[in-house]
Parts: C-alpha cells; structure tokens; sequence
C-alpha cells in the first residue's frame, strides 16, 4: 500500500468572488517540489477565468491514464526483451452526457505509437498482447469508471 499527495492552491487576490467572475488558476504542488500551473478548462469556464496556458483536470485525467499506460507498457516490453526505443501517445478524452445524464469523461482513447529496434519486433499479436496486459495492469484505468480503449499506431 502506498499513499499519494499533491497540493492544490488557489488564492482570490482582491476579486469580488461572489459575481463569479474570478481567476480559475491554480497550483498543484507535488513532492519533490515539482509545480504545475492549472486551470479550469476554457471548455467549461470560459476565458479569461480559465488560462490556456495551464493544465486541466480534464487533461491531467487524460495524461495520467496515458502515462499509467505507457509505464506498464513499457515495464512488459523490457522483461519480454523488446527494445523500446520511442513511445509517443496522442491521447484523447471525451467529456459527455454519462448514462445518468451527467457530464463525464466517459471514453479516453490511446493511440500509441511505439517504435522498437533491434532483431525481435513483435509481430502485430504481440503488440495487441503488450498493449491488453498494459491496460490490465494500469492502476488508473482499474480505478475508474471511464472506458479506456487502446489503438496502437503502426509503422
């Protein structure tokens, strides 16, 4: 068992607030000290009370599956001794009515595209095979309700 933590702070710096018409940026602190500048989604609180320079929840959920994705693929890759030399996912969400008639994130789609190098490639059923027990393993796609589907990206 292990426990995570980020910090989130937001300060209203001298706006009114209750007209709703204040800043959504934020920081979000995690150990190490590293800090992300974030926002609501210009999508859902528009501008200039969003900040598109910044990350959202929305693409921090899709980054973390993405990522979580990537880490295990790569873990599996290593010990069945594939190289991996790049890994590269644009990833996309969408965010629409669920079935309760709420906004949600209801699929992220990963499209990775791996290249290897060295004699042994995966063979396209190898590649469908690494990319299954990526996603089964993926502590993030276990933990949500969201469907996360996969579609490799070849040559």
């Amino acid at each position: 068992m292990a426990t995570y933590g980020a910090t989130i702070v937001w300060q209203r710096n001298g706006e009114t607030f209750t007209d709703n018409r204040y800043s959504r940026v934020h920081r979000w602190t995690f150990d190490g000290g590293i800090e992300v500048k974030a926002s609501s989604s210009s999508h859902v609180v528009p501008l200039p009370y969003s900040a598109e320079d910044a990350v959202d929840p929305e693409e921090a959920f899709v980054a973390s599956l993405s990522s979580c994705h990537m880490l295990w693929f790569l873990s599996i890759a290593a010990k069945q001794r594939f190289c991996v030399d790049s890994y590269t996912d644009a990833a996309e969400g969408i965010m629409e009515k669920n079935a309760e008639g709420r906004l949600a994130m209801t699929v992220v789609t990963l499209k990775p595209h791996v290249v290897f190098s060295g004699e042994k490639q995966p063979s396209l059923s190898e590649l469908e095979a690494l990319h299954h027990r990526a996603h089964d393993e993926c502590f993030i796609a276990n933990s949500v309700k969201t469907e996360v589907r996969c579609v490799p990206i070849l040559g």
